[in-house]
């Protein structure tokens, strides 16, 4: 009789106790969710034990995909190797580009996005940027064949017509400059050079990251500088609005590897360091 007493009792006891883990466990993630909220995207990634970088895998000298060894090289891809590094996490490469950045980042797809991308009004609108660590202007790519377009002053000409990828910000820029071109926008950064090579546009606009990869892989590409500042966009890191600790450690990042030259060290080793932003003193 005491033996059923006792091992009831015992029965009853760890039944109260699994109810009462199953409540607590229900109960954790909303008692646990003020602290993680308070800790944020760097206690996110730092629990996840990895840090999702988006890129845009054709940004040559900045976040380039090399299509033999697939590796992703250049400027911003060293500099997310340094942060996983410091972060004390993996890094994984998000495939992203200009278009899709914003989804991207507000969606959660990625916790930063590195590459190269240049601080606009509609972009600051939606977004938030570290400092810049570079600056470029904006470079024109003809043929070798093109006759037309033998200098800068010959772009914006009647009857010459100017490629621009969607999304990218030469399509704005280039939609306030011209007064007599045509603007033709792409889909795709791939399309605009397919349409100059096969002569249905005679320029497309870039940037000088992308002019050296043009100069390296196309022997057909001619490029044109301007003869004095076009436009000097600011190229910085960007991420999804709000918690300013994950910004903070970000823009920490930024400021230490201007100082201490493994940007520029990065950028010497893809031909980019004049674009370089020098550390503010």
């Amino acid at each position: 009789m005491l033996h059923s007493l006792l091992a009831a009792t015992r029965s009853r006891a760890t039944a109260r106790c699994r109810l009462l883990a199953a409540v607590a466990a229900c109960l954790l993630p909303i008692l646990a969710g003020p602290a993680a909220a308070q800790g944020g995207r760097l206690v996110e990634v730092q629990n996840r034990g990895e840090v999702r970088v988006c890129i845009w895998p054709d940004y040559y000298g900045i976040s380039f995909r090399n299509p033999k060894t697939r590796q992703v090289v250049g400027v911003d891809a060293d500099m997310a190797r340094e942060l996983a590094k410091e972060l004390g996490v993996r890094l994984r490469f998000v495939d992203s580009s200009f278009a899709t950045l914003s989804d991207d980042l507000l969606g959660n797809r990625c916790d930063l996005a590195m590459f190269a991308i240049a601080v606009t009004p509609a972009r600051n609108a939606v977004l938030r940027f570290t400092h810049p660590h570079l600056r470029s202007d904006i470079y024109a790519i003809t043929t070798r064949a093109n006759r037309r377009i033998k200098s800068w002053s010959d772009i914006d000409t009647a009857g010459v017509v100017v490629a621009v990828a969607k999304g990218t910000l030469h399509e704005n820029i280039m939609r306030e400059r011209l007064r007599h071109a045509t603007l033709l926008v792409t889909t795709t950064p791939h399309e605009r050079e397919q349409e100059v090579e096969a002569g249905r546009a005679d320029v497309f606009m870039t940037d000088f990251p992308y002019s050296r990869r043009m100069l390296e892989f196309a022997d057909w590409a001619r490029v044109l500088a301007p003869p004095a500042p076009y436009h000097l966009s600011d190229y910085a890191y960007a991420m999804k609005p709000g918690d300013d600790r994950w910004y903070a450690r970000i823009e920490r990042f930024v400021a230490d590897v201007q100082r201490d030259g493994r940007l520029l060290g990065a950028a010497r080793r893809y031909g980019l360091d004049p674009i370089v932003i020098a550390p503010s003193r």
